[in-house]
């Protein structure tokens, strides 16, 4: 399990667009943190390290659930933060977007394991103290 410490936002940003280079074009990625962890800076760098769009473009689905990056899109970046049931992941059309080419990003998609897709990638960030975040990147193969 590779883990990496940031101490800016700039750095998390930064080290988003470093993992993007080793992203397949097709991935799900659960950003997995509390309120304030970073997950939103980390997906601003991943969808800046994939060329979908720059960070400042970047923003927090948490009212809108889903946004698409890239023209076609190659990221969609969705936040099941404010869903309580599995059906809604139904109405969002989750299962098809996993199927597209594109990389999913999902925050908060701990709260549904059993709706995840395998194979994924979880990140896991951690507040320290002041602006220093750990994070921690775990790779899931098909079937696990």
């Amino acid at each position: 399990m590779p883990q990496f410490l940031t101490g800016t936002e700039e750095e998390t940003v930064a080290l988003g667009e470093r993992l993007a280079r080793d992203l397949p074009s097709r991935a799900a990625v659960l950003l997995i943190g509390n309120l304030g962890a970073g997950k939103t800076t980390l997906a601003k760098g991943i969808v800046k390290g994939l060329g979908a769009a720059e960070p400042d473009e970047v923003s927090s689905p948490t009212f809108t659930l889903i946004h698409e990056y890239g023209d076609p899109v190659r990221v969609y970046h969705i936040d099941l933060y404010r869903l309580e049931h599995p059906a809604e992941l139904d109405a969002l059309g989750l299962d098809e977007i996993f199927e597209r080419q594109a990389v999913c990003l999902v925050e908060w998609g701990e709260r549904f394991p059993d709706r995840m897709p395998s194979p994924r990638f979880e990140i896991r960030l951690e507040t320290l103290d002041g602006d220093r975040r750990r994070i921690t990147l775990t790779a899931f193969p098909a079937g696990e």
